[in-house]
């Protein structure tokens, strides 16, 4: 069988990286759960430290996400990788033993949450940048679906392990049982060879700050990554304005319980895995850059049904919206990512894909201050109606680029030399 064919599955490395994404996906999602229960019932956090602790899960992105690329770009990725659930495995079991000898405090909660944030860049870059060489190029298509599925039964299912755990073993050791799973994957992960050569050594002595900027210049410089990158941002910043403040609307406007929110996020979930599912045939059947194109124009205008939710079958009307609307995320996470992946040689991945990470992560930051401002100027409708508009906005960027009408997955281009400008459009020859 050709090598560069077939199902990913095939691939054995592919199989333990995706094992170990399961175990890693688990202990995150324990935490996203167990850290701010610890801290509020066990340390009495008030929500302004609450806020603080979720804040501290993201400034990482932002304050190492671009160089952290430029890392990984030169270090073997598996190594990066095991570091990166090893330093989390250690990091959260530090909870419940400082709580076992009665030393637990906010300002090590705040140093965990942030450092283990710092970890999660270095496992969500590499873990993007190996997935090429693990399977082939050829391969990305059912290998990110099956990665994105991944994702989004994690959401589902990780966080109500994680508040089940809470509830049967308390909220530390509930942490402990995260730890274990980053410590399992940090194991499994140790069984993926490295298949890509290290990058040749450079003349002189490396700059960061050049890397960094060759990365920057890799992404804007390119008319699809620039429309990849501007469509993401703009569904991240649109659906963290309505997801802000859909808590206050449920509990305080609507009057619903904390179960209905629940559920309503869990239909975002399914809307993800169904989004994966389809990715793959709606792309063979339009082609790649069509079929992202096509499936904005044909989703976007759900999305506004979001902000008509309220009382009765206005909710069944949102959540049908949601579910559109998380459907579009599901393919654009799949044929996305793939199209990232081929429009970027071997030697950048790392820089491209903290590229977009800071870029994304800084939207949902962006959009949790816009939300709550809008919020608390004109209303929480008016913030839900703005996010809204956003998430029916953001496929524009794509359906204006060239890969409107990109059939065939490009060609990887060759890496340019440091200092020269950027290459023009990679998948200008792909078009029909």
């Amino acid at each position: 069988m050709n090598p560069a064919s077939g199902s990913p599955w095939r691939v054995r490395d592919f199989r333990t990286l995706f094992a170990a994404s399961a175990l890693s996906h688990l202990g995150t999602n324990v935490g996203y759960v167990a850290m701010p229960l610890l801290a509020v019932t066990v340390l009495g956090a008030g929500p302004g430290q609450a806020g603080a602790l979720a804040a501290l899960s993201t400034a990482a992105f932002l304050l190492i996400g671009l160089p952290a690329g430029a890392w990984v770009d030169r270090l073997p990725a598996r190594r990066v990788l095991v570091a990166a659930d090893a330093a989390r495995a250690v990091l959260l079991a530090s909870v419940p033993v400082a709580w076992w000898l009665d030393a637990l405090s906010l300002p090590q909660l705040y140093a965990v949450v942030l450092l283990n944030g710092c970890a999660t860049v270095f496992f969500d870059v590499g873990s993007q940048s190996v997935l090429p060489d693990l399977v082939g190029r050829e391969r990305l298509v059912p290998a990110n679906t099956a990665v994105v599925s991944l994702m989004a039964g994690a959401n589902i299912a990780g966080r109500g392990a994680g508040g089940f755990l809470v509830q049967l073993l308390t909220a530390p050791l509930a942490v402990a049982g995260g730890a274990v799973a980053y410590l399992a994957s940090a194991a499994g992960l140790t069984g993926v060879g490295r298949r890509r050569p290290s990058p040749e050594p450079k003349a002189g002595p490396r700059r960061l700050r050049a890397e960094v900027a060759e990365g920057l210049r890799h992404v804007f410089g390119s008319r699809e990554l620039r429309a990849l990158a501007l469509t993401a941002a703009l569904a991240n910043l649109g659906a963290q304005m309505v997801n802000a403040m859909l808590p206050v609307l449920f509990t305080r406007d609507l009057g619903l319980p904390a179960g209905a929110l629940g559920l309503y996020w869990a239909v975002g979930g399914l809307g993800l895995l169904l989004g994966a599912a389809s990715a793959r045939r709606l792309a063979a059947r339009l082609g790649h850059g069509r079929a992202l194109a096509r499936a904005g124009l044909w989703c976007a205008p759900a999305t506004l049904a979001v902000a008509l939710i309220g009382e009765g079958p206005w909710l069944w009307v949102a959540g049908a919206g949601w579910l559109t609307a998380t459907v579009k995320t599901g393919i654009d996470n799949v044929l996305g990512v793939t199209l990232r992946q081929h429009l970027t040689p071997d030697p950048l991945l790392g820089r491209m894909n903290a590229t977009f990470r800071f870029l994304l992560t800084g939207a949902l930051a962006v959009g949790s201050v816009l939300a709550g401002a809008i919020g608390e100027l004109a209303g929480v409708r008016v913030a839900v109606w703005a996010g809204a508009v956003c998430m029916a906005c953001a496929f524009l960027p794509v359906f204006r680029s060239p890969l409107r009408t990109l059939r065939q997955l490009p060609e990887v281009p060759a890496p340019s030399r440091p200092g020269a400008p950027a290459a023009g459009s990679p998948a200008t020859g792909g078009h029909p």
